[in-house]
């Protein structure tokens, strides 16, 4: 691990008016995430913003209402990622609801039909004869792709979560949260949460013009689709902010009290989790990754259908064939980054102090490299994007970044530097997606490092890991730990309570070849159980005697006795 310094996240001094009733140390938790009354932790439904703040959501219900009386074929467009997959089953299992009889999706091929509503994928929807496109979690920058989607007479409707480019696609309606100048209070949505909120306006609508009285439909409860929500704003790693934390609070209800759709639930199983104790987490790290590996080794679609399957058996099946799939993706990255940092440790590798990283080889997996970004990045402590050869000379390229370089703004300094030299890009603060030609690859891994440049020369160049401080003798508890764990969502943008402190060793071993378990003695005096995950050297820790640490406290379940766990985030000798 990276040598770091632990700093205790500030505690803002403003007055507060949390229930006297909280753990002293849950208090502190939440003050350092700016909470600041109980209403702020009120997950209640009726505390989100209602669906008309959201710019052109009036016209897309109209739209899409228009479309469902009229018997129109509609067809959700998705993305492949798990974002992009739950809202797909989202939307069609929505639009079915309000009446919706022909209502179908289609999931680009990331390798034959590119990111988004593309040119090819518009014409190989066409065989499906769809008289509207629906876009979910893509389309904001698919300027040709709607224009040959309008030149084919097909009425296109965009919801989307993603920032936008100069120029905004000629579609007949767009939702999205991001577009400048929506008052919408936040920003954060998920494309799923998106999507969300453009059915509770279409009910709203549909109401309006009597539809469930004609055709005699139940109107729906659309928070039975919160599980689909839930999982897919988790995956997404958007901020956590307070609607997608009520939005996120309520699909895991659902999913904890056994009301979950029979994909998730099937997923939840696969994954090996009790789906009572399920956390947002686990929602990210457990469900998000089997879904996911859909897209990135062959078709979303499987992913989709699972999501949708309406039987517990059906479902079983297709969980059983994505989480194979994730066995497979993980093989592959294992190798893919073995690779990488072979190169990196390597006297070829001539950028070792270059602040932006840019790594290509001509072997690697198209559908695994945002992960591989990922893995790098953690190591170096600096963005990265890393490259796959496509087809006629192309380079796709997946980037992660730290906080406070907001990679796609990087691109776009690129992109007004050398015009021409991208010939596409798109993204977020933290992730982003960049294509370009072979030959411009060394032009462009210098650029984008010369950018990187310029931004952290503004940030603080040590490298920090924020606690929520040190804890007493007392707070080691398993109650304490249960309340923690509980007391959520967390995620991005409202971490994990982390906690640090310095631990005598009494006992270390290696169990799983990667993961180092541990005894520690506590402030108390009393043995403490600790595990740190996915070492790179494991071993190298043996002989330790006095570790400070980072952890995570932690409700271990073992042959149903529950106890108290330390989870390791980060750890360095002492002495």
């Amino acid at each position: 691990m990276r040598k770091k310094k632990i700093l205790q996240r500030p505690l803002l001094t403003a007055s507060h008016s949390l229930p006297a009733t909280l753990h002293p140390i849950m208090t502190r938790v939440y003050l350092a995430r700016g909470v600041r009354s109980a209403d702020d932790l009120d997950y209640a439904l009726n505390r989100l913003p209602p669906p008309w703040s959201l710019g052109g959501i009036d016209v897309m219900a109209r739209r899409l209402a228009e479309a469902i009386e009229a018997g129109r074929r509609i067809l959700v467009v998705g993305d492949y990622d798990a974002d992009g997959a739950t809202a797909s089953a989202l939307a069609v299992s929505g639009l079915r609801a309000l009446g919706g009889d022909q209502v179908g999706f289609m999931v680009p091929d990331r390798f034959r039909h590119g990111y988004g509503l593309s040119p090819a994928l518009v014409e190989a929807a066409l065989s499906m004869a769809p008289d509207v496109l629906v876009t979910v979690d893509n389309g904001i920058t698919s300027l040709s792709g709607v224009a040959a989607a309008k030149a084919a007479g097909i009425e296109v409707l965009i919801t989307d979560h993603h920032l936008p480019g100069a120029e905004l696609p000629a579609a007949d309606a767009i939702v999205n949260p991001n577009l400048p100048q929506d008052g919408f209070p936040s920003k954060a949505l998920a494309g799923v949460g998106v999507m969300f909120y453009v059915l509770t306006a279409l009910r709203a609508e549909l109401r309006e013009r009597g539809w469930f009285e004609k055709t005699g439909l139940v109107v729906p409860n659309l928070a039975t689709l919160l599980d689909l929500v839930a999982l897919g704003t988790v995956a997404d790693v958007v901020p956590l902010d307070g609607v997608n934390r009520i939005l996120v609070h309520h699909g895991l209800q659902r999913i904890r009290s056994g009301r979950a759709r029979p994909g998730i639930q099937a997923l939840v199983e696969v994954s090996g989790r009790n789906p009572r104790d399920l956390v947002a987490s686990d929602l990210g790290f457990a469900l998000g990754p089997r879904l996911n590996a859909a897209g990135r080794l062959e078709d979303m679609a499987l992913g989709i259908r699972c999501l949708l399957a309406e039987d517990g058996d059906q479902a079983r099946i297709y969980a059983l064939k994505l989480d194979a799939l994730n066995r497979q993706r993980r093989e592959i990255e294992a190798r893919m980054q073995a690779d990488a940092l072979r190169y990196l440790e390597s006297g070829d590798w001539r950028d070792c102090a270059a602040p932006g990283v840019c790594l290509f080889d001509p072997g690697w997996h198209e559908g695994v490299i945002g992960i591989l970004a990922s893995r790098i990045k953690d190591r170096l402590g600096k963005p990265v994007i890393a490259f796959a050869e496509s087809e006629n000379g192309i380079l796709k390229g997946s980037a992660r970044s730290i906080p406070g370089v907001h990679i796609r703004d990087v691109l776009s300094a690129v992109d007004a530097v050398r015009p021409g030299l991208l010939a596409r890009y798109g993204g977020h603060a933290m992730a982003a997606g960049v294509t370009l030609r072979r030959r411009d690859y060394e032009t462009f891994a210098r650029l984008f490092s010369e950018k990187v440049a310029e931004v952290v020369r503004e940030l603080n160049e040590e490298d920090v890991i924020a606690t929520d401080g040190a804890l007493s003798g007392e707070d080691f508890s398993l109650s304490l730990a249960e309340s923690l764990r509980s007391g959520g969502p967390w995620g991005q943008g409202f971490p994990e309570p982390l906690f640090h402190g310095d631990f005598p060793v009494v006992s270390s071993r290696i169990v799983g070849g990667r993961h180092l378990k541990m005894t520690l003695r506590s402030p108390a005096g009393t043995p403490l159980d600790a595990i740190a995950f996915s070492l790179d050297d494991p071993a190298d820790w043996l002989s330790c005697n006095q570790l400070r640490m980072a952890f995570q406290l932690d409700v271990n379940e073992w042959r149903e006795r529950r106890c108290l766990q330390l989870k390791v985030d980060y750890m360095e000798p002492v002495g």
